[in-house]
């Protein structure tokens, strides 16, 4: 793996380099999104975001684009936020089951 940088440290399990190609826009949304949300660096807000794909593959892509064009959607106008409970009268959710 010649692109690869190694290194052990003794705080924590060894980490390995890679090398990732983003359009420079996304880069622009995912330097936005670390620094709005708290995070350290953007290595740590992307191997944050990595774990959680990992672990919760029930977030699907296509979930995921159904997300974002939601958030497209409210951001120019064209939705309009709706109540929890409004929600969950949608999805027929029983609140006290949860």
């Amino acid at each position: 793996m010649p692109d690869a940088d190694t290194s052990t440290g003794d705080d924590g399990p060894e980490m390995v380099q890679i090398n990732l190609r983003l359009s420079k826009a996304f880069l622009d949304d995912i330097d936005t999104t670390w620094k709005d949300q708290g995070f350290n660096s953007r290595s740590e807000f992307l191997r944050y975001a990595a774990r959680d794909a990992v672990k919760h593959p029930e977030f699907s892509r296509e979930g995921w684009k159904q997300v974002a064009a939601s958030e497209h959607d409210l951001r120019s106008g064209d939705a309009k936020l709706v109540a929890r409970e409004e929600v969950v009268e949608m999805v027929g959710r029983d609140e006290d089951a949860e």
